[in-house]
């Protein structure tokens, strides 16, 4: 495989992406049991990473939602 960048330096998109071209090649068939066995362990933490920023962007669309729908303090 080539460099892969460090997980936590992937925006949701470009961990998506590079997903979807790990699930290509091992739906081609890799070369290699080792080639394979990499392929899926970098699959499953980009997996990860999208569900993270998932569930983050929820939180934050939550509580944005939650602050609307609170009544206004009124001022006495």
């Amino acid at each position: 495989m080539t460099e892969q960048a460090p997980l936590a330096e992937l925006s949701f998109e470009q961990a998506r992406n590079e997903l979807q071209q790990v699930i290509v090649r091992l739906e081609q068939g890799s070369p290699s049991l080792e080639e394979s066995l990499g392929l899926w362990e970098r699959g499953e933490a980009l997996a990860r990473h999208c569900e993270e920023w998932l569930v983050g962007a929820k939180r934050r669309l939550d509580a944005a939602r939650a602050s609307t729908d609170a009544p206004a303090a009124e001022d006495s």
